[in-house]
């Protein structure tokens, strides 16, 4: 048997295996149910923040042209309501059909809320009652406002902008921490996964079986490759139905951004997957029971929180800061926070070449230290081979 054979039968194996189990098919249809209700629960939230409704009383009912224009410039969808008794409208506040309750008349205009109110709603307010005073006390004075804003058409701040604005700026934040989300689950679920194959496999003695045909780097690399085009086939599966849904809702305007987004994910994740599945198949063939194999995969989960953690953190506050720039380009930190980097349009090629390089080599590396571990720790029952040892033997 050839050596693409053998490796192509193990993975084969791992695949379908795993993708017939019905933990895969319950787990990957729960991810997309709730990634469903995130949609539609952000799509609802959005709506109800760009629509407010508001009553007006007495003299305030004269504001309902100005301040639904006034709303509109901040974005806000508005709908004024005329209402007679005060105390009536106060109760439509306390159960919510109100937003706010405008009463009494300028200068002196009260708004009624349930709890804090919202700000722009409020701003917006207090532009049209401050300019409904300048327009009293212009009358007053004789001027027009219309006079007063000819004078002052042509007064404004030049502004130079040092670097062009990315109008997708928030909807690339969005769709890069979210990358980064589904890199870390992937990572972490299916990386654990190949470690607790190894100590199954060794624990049952199979392994022995298996080995007397296959060679250890055989065995170990179709594994990695079995189960990394699993974690690849739920990604792209979740991927692909969270952009339909988000596009379809109008969470976020996909285009190109979500397409570009989604072939960096899987990128990233390849190299990712091959650089820490093969470090977990390693730790776990040090053990025999899966009661121990927890402690050798510690550090490498902790390696892996650290970089989600850290990188969701340094992204949302400055993704093109000196610090997160250098973390994406070292081989445990890029799988996580390049590819999030490169969804937000920070990244340069030099940076995603040298990460990618860097990936690579890492890569190549750890898969020689790794098989060098796993074929010499695989065959040892009982107690817990020391790392030392691994090397040595």
């Amino acid at each position: 048997m050839t050596s693409t054979r053998a490796v192509g039968l193990v993975a084969r194996r791992e695949f379908v295996t795993k993708v017939r189990t019905r933990s895969f098919l319950v787990g990957t249809a729960v991810i997309i149910a709730v990634l469903a209700g995130y949609v539609v629960l952000q799509s609802v939230l959005f709506d109800d923040h760009q629509h407010s409704v508001v009553g007006l009383s007495g003299q305030a009912t004269q504001l309902s042209d100005p301040l639904r224009e006034k709303a509109n410039a901040f974005g806000i969808q508005l709908e004024t309501r005329d209402v007679t008794t005060e105390s009536d409208a106060e109760q439509l506040v306390r159960d919510g059909t109100l937003d706010a309750l405008v009463t009494g008349a300028p200068p002196e205009l009260k708004m009624i809320v349930k709890d804090s109110g919202d700000q722009v709603l409020t701003t917006a307010l207090n532009d049209v009652l401050r300019q409904q005073v300048l327009v009293a006390q212009l009358a007053e004075t004789g001027t027009t406002p219309q006079q007063v804003a000819e004078s002052l058409a042509n007064v404004r701040v030049a502004v130079t902008a040092l670097e062009p604005v990315d109008p997708q700026r928030g909807q690339r934040l969005a769709i890069g921490l979210v990358v980064a989300a589904l890199l870390y689950y992937s990572l972490l679920v299916y990386g654990t996964m190949v470690a607790q194959g190894v100590v199954e496999e060794k624990s049952s003695r199979v392994v022995e079986i298996l080995l007397a045909t296959l060679r250890p780097w055989q065995l170990l690399l179709g594994k990695v490759i079995g189960l990394g085009a699993v974690g690849l086939l739920q990604l792209l599966v979740i991927s692909t139905v969270g952009l339909a849904l988000s596009s379809a809702f109008g969470v976020v305007d996909v285009g190109s951004v979500g397409g570009t987004a989604l072939a960096t994910g899987v990128l990233w994740y390849l190299l990712g997957f091959f650089l820490y599945a093969t470090v977990f198949a390693a730790a776990a063939s040090l053990v025999s029971r899966q009661e121990e194999l927890q402690s050798v995969l510690t550090p490498i989960s902790m390696t892996i929180i650290v970089a989600f953690v850290a990188g969701i953190n340094l992204m949302i506050g400055s993704p093109s800061g000196q610090t997160v720039m250098v973390l994406s380009l070292l081989p445990p930190f890029a799988p996580i926070l390049m590819p999030g980097r490169m969804a937000m349009g920070v990244a340069t090629p030099w940076q995603v070449v040298l990460a990618i390089v860097l990936a690579l080599a890492s890569i190549a590396a750890i898969t020689w230290l790794g098989g060098k571990v796993y074929a010499n720790a695989v065959l040892r029952t009982g107690a817990r081979v020391k790392l030392r040892e691994a090397f040595r033997t």
